[in-house]
């Protein structure tokens, strides 16, 4: 027959009970102070209790063992305590299980008690049993790490001082990196964060001062600081750290986070590890190329890579960032050598499955990138060889749609508008992009009318869509409809007044037509406002600022922006101000670095026909 449930219940609570029995007959205490693992990890189990190493045998005439201290009574206790807090009387099943946990010194039991309040949401009766566990068994680290768990959850920071302290001198030196990261992450979800930095650094307040671990307590607290958004703090946590143990990775890892234009002290710190340092992690360095990037320094992304090429050679993913740079500077030969390296590392690698899915993401944007170069030689069929080592599902959008142009530029448009409206449509997002792939399509084959009519139909369907505004607009430009084109962006601004394209956008267009220029400079000024960094925009100012009759500050705004980002149309409008100047040679050295980065762009075309220059 089908048992009932209240026998499961009875079932339950007897098998917890005998495995509690079976733990105290092993052993009073289940914490082996030598044996390490994570502090205040939430719901963490608790660690197997260690057997003694079996003794010889016997006479027959010795004495057998003494008997468990678990009698019956105690038994019957620890039952009802189970099935007490299992019947919804959680509170006097706990002081149960407690009574019973205090009198055998059980760790188990203990753990149990503390279980059984966070059933029941109460967290002062978990910490009453947690800190009853420390009274009964003072060596458990279990029993101090849920202390620590429960006093951070219930946001009782101050209190965590001093069991802190004892964790972490209870942890060996090879497990120290470890432990200051839990600890880091641990304390990042208290409410109270400036406290919570406060609390870890009296805490570690040994740790700061010692050259073997100074730099890596110092940037936990660094850490934490900057976790309550105390930025000036963590820079100086990170400076301190690395003056008292400048061999530590950790305080440049901090100050990685940290390095930003109006940072300046923050990039040293990383620097001078990495200068200092034949051993630097090459984690560091990537880490490094990449904010570099994020800051638009290019050249300084690509300067460390090709030191960490140089000196790890058989690392792969180096490789791949180093050839994606190389690529957007227009080193094609590089970029091409530097791509093909590191799919040959990827695939003579043992990856392990956890970044087995990273490496076949890098390996398909390795494949891409291999394709665009092809095309960019006019190797049309080599580009399609490349994009058919695609075999990735999730890929299969991009790849399709690459090969879609390639069909285009051989004059198959409406093959290749097959190719787009071919591909599946999961969401809805899918449809959105499918569409502006094939008016993208359109948009590169000239056939501006059709594009056109595209946008329009979708506008009317979704008139909130910014996107598709600003694709309309940028499409009645090329028809010349300029009304139809100021109508769409000042909508765009309407609805999205954050979008410094729009700004920049109209702003170019009255300052290319040389018209109503004081308002081009306002709204592209509006647009730099928005997005500083962006060269693209810069070019926009320095273009206008020269219709407006200001080279000097013309030349000045836009070397920075073709310094930063050599794109062949800033290098047209760079050239043209110089020339205007009788800088004549430095304009000709600028275009002919245009043209071999893009030698069919329009502007650059346009404007060496009006100027009749040949370079």
């Amino acid at each position: 027959m089908i048992p009932s449930p209240r026998r499961h219940r009875l079932a339950a609570a007897a098998s917890l009970v005998l495995l509690a029995c079976a733990a105290h007959a092993q052993t009073s205490d289940p914490a082996a102070p030598n044996s390490p693992a994570p502090i205040i990890e939430r719901n963490a189990p608790p660690r197997p209790a260690v057997r003694p190493r079996a003794a010889a045998p016997k006479p027959a005439s010795e004495p057998a063992p003494q008997p468990s201290a678990l009698t019956a009574d105690l038994f019957y206790e620890i039952l009802m305590g189970e099935m007490t807090a299992r019947s919804g009387d959680p509170g006097s099943g706990y002081a149960l299980v407690l009574d019973a946990a205090r009198r055998l010194r059980d760790g188990k039991l203990f753990q149990r008690a503390v279980e059984i309040a966070l059933q029941s949401r109460s967290g002062d009766a978990a910490l009453a049993a947690a800190r009853a566990w420390q009274e009964s068994l003072p060596t458990s680290r279990d029993a101090r790490r849920i202390e620590l768990q429960i006093l951070i959850a219930l946001n009782r920071i101050g209190e965590t001082v001093e069991p802190l302290r004892a964790e972490v001198a209870a942890t060996s030196q090879i497990e120290r990196p470890l432990l200051m990261a839990v600890i880091a992450r641990n304390y990042s979800r208290a409410t109270d964060k400036k406290l919570a930095a406060s609390v870890v650094e009296r805490a570690l307040v040994d740790e700061l001062k010692s050259p073997t671990t100074g730099g890596l307590a110092w940037a936990t607290v660094g850490r934490l600081r900057l976790n309550a958004g105390d930025n000036a703090g963590a820079l100086e946590a990170a400076r301190k750290g690395q003056e008292i143990d400048p061999a530590s990775d950790a305080p440049p890892a901090l100050a990685l986070e940290l390095v930003d234009p109006n940072q300046p002290l923050a990039e040293p710190i990383v620097t001078r590890y990495l200068a200092t340092n034949t051993k630097a992690t090459p984690d560091l360095r990537i880490a490094y190329s990449r904010v570099l990037v994020e800051n638009r320094r290019f050249a300084d992304a690509q300067a460390q890579l090709q030191a960490l090429t140089a000196s790890r050679p058989e690392l792969a993913e180096p490789w791949l960032l180093l050839g994606s740079l190389q690529m957007q500077a227009k080193q094609d030969s590089a970029a091409e050598t530097s791509l093909k390296r590191y799919i040959e590392l990827s695939s003579s690698q043992n990856n392990k499955d956890a970044d087995a899915a990273d490496r076949k993401r890098g390996v398909t944007q390795a494949y891409l990138a291999l394709s665009q170069l092809a095309e960019r030689r006019k190797d049309l069929p080599g580009a399609e060889r490349w994009l058919s080592r695609i075999d990735s599902t999730e890929d299969l959008t991009i790849a399709q749609t690459r090969r879609a142009g390639l069909l285009a530029r051989q004059g198959k448009l409406p093959q290749a508008r097959e190719v787009i409206r071919a591909l599946p449509e999961r969401t809805a997002d899918d449809k959105k992009q499918k569409f502006l792939a094939e008016v993208q399509l359109l948009r590169d084959a000239k056939q501006y009318q059709a594009a056109y009519d595209m946008l329009a139909q979708a506008s009317t369907a979704a008139p909130d869509d910014g996107d598709l505004v600003y694709d309309q607009a940028m499409v009645a430009e090329k028809l010349n409809r300029l009304d139809d084109m100021e109508r769409l962006l000042r909508r765009l601004i309407q609805l999205k007044p954050e979008s410094q394209n729009a700004y920049n956008a109209l702003g170019y267009s009255f300052a290319d037509r040389k018209i109503r220029l004081d308002e081009a400079r306002t709204l592209i000024r509006k647009a730099v406002q928005l997005a500083p960094e962006d060269p693209f925009i810069a070019d926009s100012l320095g273009w206008v600022e020269f219709r407006l009759g200001n080279t000097a500050e013309a030349i000045r705004i836009l070397e920075a922006a073709y310094k930063t980002r050599p794109d062949p149309e800033i290098g047209a409008h760079f050239g043209e101000v110089l020339w205007s100047t009788g800088q004549k040679d430095r304009a000709v050295t600028i275009w002919k670095e245009a043209l071999l980065s893009d030698a069919e762009n329009e502007t650059l075309q346009e404007t060496l026909k009006r100027l009749r220059v040949k370079p």
